[in-house]
């Protein structure tokens, strides 16, 4: 952990070696991105800063001493550091939403409490006497050593200091001194057997050693429950007349409801505008330029500012319209950077790209240097999630604290406090996927406050596993391509469903066979709503120019709508659309997609447009329904009855290309579901030859020879960190020392809990409708490749025929693996571990479709949010997918450990430091076709 100081003589001094910037602050040369900590450098001020990036919402969140049931506070709107003061930079340690509390007595004892982190949501857990609720927890050697090193250093045997476990590593972060334990039997127990021991060595070490280690009047006596803490369920559930324990909970989810995405190109000449590009490109002519930050759009909008025109032209003549296109994309752009806010990257950005270059000299010097005298601008927004979408996830992630783990209901709680729970939460780069995450983080853990901290506290960034479609770009142009053919040919696809054996099984599965005559009618009902909303637009220009309505609707900030779950009410109530959008944001959407679907010059539609104009009807039907707009609803059926058919399709035209397009998406997805999958068994493994000792050897070491069977070079390896290491996700190698250190448990002896021994592991990746769709697509289809031939579908067939009338998974759809233990059957059994897999299609339309009753339709207009559907299962009932199985199915299409890339160098603005990560999947990959045998 890295700091630097700020020292000042006076408040409010400037210092000429410390600058701010909007995610950095420089010390002495040194930078110290966001997220990070200040703290006074006076011991006794604890009023502890924590700055966030823009990338992450932005704001600052204050840790104070315990206020009744509060320990810290948000600000969405400070984003500046103190200047009042003299101050500590650090680094921001990410810890999972835990604090570890550490007291000595003397340098040979410590005692190791965990308490819920103040910087997550700032809400103080106490039990029913008021106290706060703390676990003890087992010590790593390495972290005895601390505590006997800060006992030794401080020159204090009674001391109290934190600790911060960060990526498998151990930080102290302060040091109190004269520290006691608040509420322990445990501790007063030992520290009077620590100072009985201190007395005897010093007056009579002659009976020393024949002292037992314990209290007289405890040797027999059974371990008391403390603080009236109860064990909520058991953990086990009855399936199929067996006893099973959940091992893991493994969910692909896709993001919550968002704005329309949103793209603006047009083609700049303007000064301003290319000077603007070579000041954040280093002055390179042919490099592309992306603007991002508050600092780089602010620029932008106020060199647009300057290029908009006053005044509409009255001209109409052919030779005017690019001009009059230019200006009203120009016009776009402003009205984009202006609405929202804070600037962030979060939620919109803009490329610019050279195109042309001319030589010229440059000034005082006959030498000739490059220009660039035309660039392509593309302002991408949108995309946002929106009130409704956070409302979904925090939902979905409540649903999942009470129905996926079976037994623990609001125990997940604990299971988690208490190192039992051994959660990891993934994201893509998209903001609306990360804000996703964190409002379900919010909803599993039963969090209080805004997403922000929660986001930089407990989601990773991995863009590389859950984003983009680049590696399938090929393939799924291909895929289009056809797409084409088959809705413009003669041939009805209906047809020839007939003919197959499964309706998904032929080419183009799904299309309706009168798509080609629904075209026309789709593009004259877009037309129809860019009329009405252009009149809109219009309307609300001329009343607010007569009225001093602005003054009387704040503006829209994004930053402080991401801590809202409601509606937009004044918004609404003063007929704008709900959101940030204004009328003329929400009539450049409709003209874009009335141009973008229908070439008239060429006569073709291009069907790729389809989903856009659907997610534009859903958008409005839910959001902008108080607008009434003529024939969106007779539009949203016709664009739903086609995008069921396109959607599907975009991702493989038959069973087989989806199957291809699938693996090349969510190859890496797939790759690390199955190190999930495997990690957890084997740490079931080392539960059980922990728990059952000599007396399971037999069955353990017919185990062992049948994986040593299978992957000889990996065995011992594996089996060394069974012994040492099963809890952590770092490197397996038997040469790590510190990677052979048990990880992070609960103390068995004195933590008040039934099975202190069980531990759950949760995954959950976070990502777009892409990777949902191809993680679907090999779950269904992996039986049709060729090393894989006669083998059943993972799926079972009801489920297929459901699956293809589904189509469609809507936002928050999700798809869940959950991995459970038989602990009565042999570990060399295949039934010891079996896999359950379900899914849900997201979002309930059928509300916005034909609401079941007057109710809903109140509920959906007072509240603009669509319920989740529930799960459903993928398998038949009573049926048993082994791991064994599982494995075999999903292997030819996930990466391999070989294939990953170097972890690259993590960015210094990223909020969740990742270095390392593929490192240690290599050391766990069972797979490793190339281990080397000093590992």
């Amino acid at each position: 952990m890295t700091e630097e100081r700020s020292m000042r003589e006076f408040s409010y001094q400037e210092l000429d070696y410390f600058f701010e910037h909007e995610d950095f602050v420089e010390v002495h040369g040194k930078r110290f991105w966001k997220p990070f900590v200040e703290k006074p450098i006076d011991g006794d001020n604890h009023s502890i800063m924590i700055y966030y990036p823009s990338s992450a919402g932005g704001g600052m969140k204050e840790l104070f001493r315990k206020v009744g049931n509060r320990s810290s506070e948000f600000h969405p709107e400070v984003r500046r550091v103190r200047r009042e003061g003299s101050y500590i930079y650090e680094e921001f340690m990410h810890t999972g939403g835990t604090d570890v509390k550490v007291y000595t007595v003397g340098p040979e004892y410590a005692h190791a409490e965990a308490r819920k982190s103040p910087v997550v949501d700032g809400v103080v857990m106490r039990n029913p006497d008021g106290k706060e609720v703390r676990y003890p927890v087992l010590l790593t050697p390495a972290e005895k050593q601390m505590a006997r090193d800060v006992c030794l250093a401080f020159r204090q045997a009674v001391c109290g200091f934190d600790l911060l476990r960060c990526e498998g590593r151990s930080y102290v972060c302060d040091v109190n001194g004269w520290s006691f334990v608040k509420n322990s039997y445990k501790y007063y127990d030992d520290a009077a057997c620590v100072l009985r021991k201190l007395f005897f060595d010093a007056k009579a070490p002659h009976l020393s050693s024949t002292i037992p280690p314990s209290l007289p009047w405890k040797v027999n006596e059974p371990t008391q429950a403390s603080e009236g803490l109860t064990r909520q369920g058991s953990g086990i559930i009855e399936t199929s007349g067996q006893s099973e324990e959940l091992r893991c909970v493994i969910a692909v989810i896709r993001h919550g409801d968002r704005t329309p995405k949103q793209k603006v190109k047009l083609k700049v000449t303007e000064e301003k505008l290319l000077n603007l590009m070579l000041k954040y490109n280093g002055g390179r002519p042919r490099a592309e330029t992306k603007l991002k930050s508050a600092v780089q759009l602010q620029d932008l909008l106020d060199a647009t500012r300057i290029l908009v025109p006053r005044t509409r032209s009255g001209r109409e003549s052919d030779s005017d319209a690019e001009d009059i296109e230019h200006a009203e994309k120009l016009r776009q752009v402003k009205a984009v950077l202006e609405e929202g806010g804070h600037f962030s990257g979060i939620y919109r950005k803009v490329q610019l790209k050279p195109l042309k270059w001319v030589k010229v000299q440059r000034n005082n010097d006959e030498a000739e240097e490059e220009r660039p005298i035309e660039a392509l601008m593309v302002l991408k927004y949108g995309g946002v999630l929106t009130h409704a979408g956070r409302k979904q996830a925090e939902e979905l992630g409540r649903y999942f604290r009470n129905h996926m783990y079976p037994g623990e209901g609001t125990g997940l709680l604990r299971l988690h406090s208490t190192y039992r729970h051994d959660l990891k939460i993934y994201s893509s780069d998209e903001g609306r996927v990360q804000m996703s995450a964190a409002a379900f983080a919010k909803g599993l853990l039963d969090l209080e406050g805004q997403l922000t901290p929660i986001l930089v506290s407990l989601v990773s960034k991995d863009s590389s596993m859950l984003d983009g479609l680049e590696n399938a770009s090929s393939e799924m142009e291909e895929a289009k391509a056809r797409l084409h053919e088959i809705i413009n040919s003669v041939q009805n696809p209906a047809k020839s469903n007939r003919r197959a054996e499964f309706p998904w099984m032929v080419d183009g599965a799904g299309l309706p066979a009168n798509a080609r005559s629904l075209l026309p009618k789709m593009y004259k009902l877009i037309k129809k709503i860019t009329e009405q909303v252009k009149q809109l637009a219009k309307d609300k220009e001329e009343e607010f120019s007569m009225t001093s309505s602005y003054d009387v609707l704040p503006p829209y900030d994004q930053a402080k709508a991401l801590g809202k779950i409601n509606i937009d009410v004044d918004r609404i109530a003063a007929g704008l659309p709900c959101g940030s959008e204004g009328f003329l944001l929400m009539f450049a959407r409709w003209k874009k997609l009335e141009r973008d679907l229908y070439n008239e010059r060429k006569d073709r539609f291009d069907i790729t447009q389809i989903p856009d104009v659907y997610d534009s009807c859903k958008y409005d039907l839910l959001h902008n329904a108080h607008l009434n707009l003529e024939g969106l609803t007779e539009l949203f059926k016709v664009a739903q009855f086609l995008a069921d058919g396109v959607i599907p399709n975009e991702y493989g035209i038959n069973p087989k290309q989806k199957l291809v397009i699938g693996s090349k998406i969510a190859r890496r997805l797939l790759g690390k579901i199955l190190i999930d999958l495997r990690n957890t068994r084997e740490e079931a493994i080392s539960v059980a030859e922990l728990k059952f000792g000599d007396g399971n050897t037999a069955m353990i070491q017919r185990s062992r020879k049948e994986d040593s069977d299978q992957h000889p070079r990996q065995t011992h390896k594996l089996e060394d960190a069974r012994r040492n290491s099963f809890t952590s996700e770092k490197s397996l190698d038997p040469d790590d020392d510190e990677d052979k250190e048990t990880k992070y448990r609960l103390d068995p002896k004195y933590a008040n809990v039934r099975t202190p021994e069980r531990h759950v592991r949760t995954r959950l990746y976070f990502t777009s409708e892409s990777h949902i769709h191809s993680f679907m697509n090999v779950l269904r289809y992996c039986n049709l490749d060729e090393s894989l031939q006669h083998e059943d579908s993972l799926i079972y067939h009801s489920a297929l025929e459901r699956l293809f009338k589904t189509r469609e998974l809507d936002y928050m759809s999700y798809i869940v693996l959950r991995m459970f233990e038989n602990t009565e059957v042999l570990l060399e059994d295949p039934k010891r571990f079996r896999i359950e897999m379900t899914f849900s299609r997201g979002a309930d339309l059928s509300t916005l479709e034909e609401p079941n009753n007057d109710a809903d339709a109140a509920l959906l207009h007072q509240e603009h949010t669509l319920p989740i559907k529930g799960p459903e299962r993928l398998q038949d009932v009573g049926a048993y997918l082994t791991f064994e199985m599982m494995e075999k199915m999903l292997r030819p299409f996930a990466m391999p450990a070989e294939d990953f890339p170097q972890p690259p160098i993590p960015h210094p603005q990223a909020f969740s430091k990742s270095a390392g990560v593929l490192e240690r999947w290599l050391n766990l990959w069972p797979f490793h076709k190339h281990a080397s045998a000093n590992k």
